[in-house]
């Protein structure tokens, strides 16, 4: 098989451009259902990292469902037909319409997240919360531990709902806008902006400490609208109508 791999630019997520780049043969039918992927030592030379990036994009991929493997005997692409494993390619990601509407997902997630977690968080999801803010808040704003520390907070606040489903549907979304950020360098940096992002996840854990609904979806609206500009989408991207005409609208 002729296979168009290249190698991938020095990153914080370097498996993430493996697994896409493997991901992109399979769409492009270089790779069909039943090949056999090279050998990690093989894919290492390829792509010019080490057999350990290699092994984390294979798991990235067998946990998408895009092959499996078999002990003693390698990968094998999977048939995209019988998979029910939800995916997003890393590569759409990058174009602009494809990033701003899962943007628009999460925040469709988030806000109603808010809401009832804030009815149903207990003493420990709070002080959960609480110990993510205080993680973010020492790390450098827009480094790769800020923005894990900051996936981290909003999957407290997804495990406060006490719906064992919503985390994962939460992160699926989020960590792949992560890897979006973190590959296209759109996240800016400054001390005030560590500030005001501080202040909104602040707001985020008030409301839904004080068992406030509205405040805790109106907090995380502003959030999300504001994240949403600091990686140069619109804020109309997570919140359409403007967050507090959305909520006069509601009272």
């Amino acid at each position: 098989m002729m296979l168009k791999l290249d190698k991938v630019n020095r990153g914080p997520h370097l498996s993430t451009l493996v697994a896409s780049s493997i991901s992109r043969e399979i769409a492009q039918g270089r790779l069909k259902p039943g090949d056999q992927l090279p050998t990690e030592q093989a894919l290492a030379q390829t792509f010019g990292v080490s057999r350990n990036v290699v092994r984390e994009a294979i798991a990235r991929l067998r946990s998408e469902g895009r092959i499996w493997s078999q002990q003693g005997r390698g990968a094998f692409v999977a048939d995209a037909q019988n998979t029910t494993v939800l995916t997003i390619d890393h590569d759409s990601l990058q174009e602009a319409d494809a990033f701003k509407n899962l943007f628009e997902i999460r925040g469709i997630l988030e806000v109603e997240i808010a809401g009832i977690a804030a009815q149903r968080r207990t003493d420990a999801d709070i002080d959960a919360m609480k110990e993510a803010l205080a993680t973010m808040a020492a790390a450098p704003y827009g480094s790769v531990t800020w923005l894990k520390t900051d996936l981290e907070f909003h999957r407290t606040v997804a495990s406060a709902t006490q719906n064992s489903y919503m985390a994962p549907f939460l992160m699926f979304a989020s960590e792949r806008v992560r890897d979006s950020i973190l590959a296209s360098g759109h996240q800016q940096r400054s001390d005030d902006l560590a500030s005001i992002t501080l202040g909104e996840h602040q707001s985020i854990l008030d409301a839904i400490a004080a068992g406030d609904v509205d405040g805790a979806r109106r907090a995380m609206t502003e959030h999300l609208a504001g994240a949403a500009r600091r990686v140069g989408l619109p804020a109309a991207t997570v919140d359409p109508d403007g967050a507090d005409d959305h909520f006069e609208k509601e009272s």
